[in-house]
């Protein structure tokens, strides 16, 4: 009996058995992938939550945060896919395949793992755990989606960049980005609701003030607290204000003297700022001819170019009420 042997011989290179990744490598890879991105997203997040009112900043932040989440998935997901690798896994030598057979786990079941971390993080983050002590390093979102990882050889292609010099320049472009989100929102945002509520306090304290200077007048001295009155006003405002004056000097003037008693900011900028004030006061030079007064009203503020608060409008909502002769 003669026994006819294939003298054929197979070329292929043999690859070496599939090594499974150890628990650094795998959190390695999982922090380069993911928390550059989500450092970036979260220096963006303050001003995204201020709400589309800061105007320009919040489309700008909002459009940079998209853009850096659609990377980090692209990363995560579709790369993969097209590659084999990520760039936390290229950098690290590690790579997601199927369980049954070593292949590439493809895109969907990419998705499915990810999501499936949701699991791992549920269970008292016990799940990112499970590596440790499971016979094939998996995790409860590999066991879902019935994926491992294993540890490969840095990919290395012939007349192209090292992927992972490709992973050291994103990192640093998502480092600049982040502390540029940070710089950005801090002037556009921060610094000015800081000085908006610089400017909260002082007009709060300030706002009452002005109005008792600008309402009250003693009448043997009318003409100079007629004077000081018009200086604590807009030029838009002083006008009225001198019209009234006037008609006050043409009837047999009184003492008057208000002030505030309660008072509230109703809404403010850094520049102008609007205040509802509930005024007391006193009318008459004698005690016989002693009156009490009250009246509401809204006051709007603007700053001056030196700094100062000035009256803007008053309107009174309350009409001055004249009480029973003070005894």
């Amino acid at each position: 009996m003669t026994a006819v042997l294939d003298s054929s011989t197979d070329n292929r290179p043999v690859e070496p058995a599939a090594r499974l990744a150890s628990w650094p490598a795998r959190a390695g890879a999982l922090a380069v992938d993911v928390l550059p991105g989500l450092g970036a997203v979260a220096s963006l997040l303050p001003w995204i939550l201020a709400g589309p009112r800061i105007g320009w900043p919040w489309w700008v932040c909002t459009v940079a945060a998209a853009v850096v989440t659609v990377a980090v998935l692209v990363n995560r997901w579709l790369l993969p896919t097209l590659t084999g690798w990520s760039l936390g896994r290229a950098l690290l030598g590690v790579r997601v395949v199927r369980s049954r057979d070593g292949a590439a786990a493809g895109l969907g079941r990419l998705v499915l793992r990810d999501l499936a971390h949701l699991l791992d993080t549920g269970a008292v983050f016990i799940g990112w755990l499970w590596p440790l002590w499971d016979r094939r390093n998996r995790t409860f979102a590999d066991l879902l989606a019935r994926t491992e990882v294993h540890q490969l050889e840095r990919p290395r292609a012939a007349g192209r960049r090292d992927p992972r010099r490709w992973t050291v320049v994103v990192l640093v472009a998502t480092v600049l980005l982040s502390v540029a989100g940070a710089v950005f929102g801090y002037l556009t945002v921060y610094r000015p609701q800081q000085q908006t509520d610089a400017a909260r306090a002082e007009i709060a304290e300030q706002g009452p003030r002005i109005v008792e200077q600008m309402l009250s007048y003693q009448a043997d001295t009318i003409d100079e607290d007629f004077t000081r009155a018009r200086s604590l006003t807009t030029e838009r405002y002083r006008e009225q204000l001198a019209a009234e004056q006037q008609a006050v000097k043409l009837t047999e003037p009184t003492t008057n003297d208000y002030w505030a008693v309660s008072s509230a900011v109703l809404s403010n900028t850094r520049d102008e700022a609007a205040m509802l004030l509930a005024m007391q006061g006193q009318r008459g030079a004698t005690p016989e001819e002693q009156k009490f007064i009250t009246a509401t009203v809204r006051v709007e503020f603007k700053k001056s170019p030196e700094g100062q608060w000035q009256v803007d409008a008053l309107t009174v909502l309350k009409r001055p009420y004249l009480g029973e002769d003070q005894p």
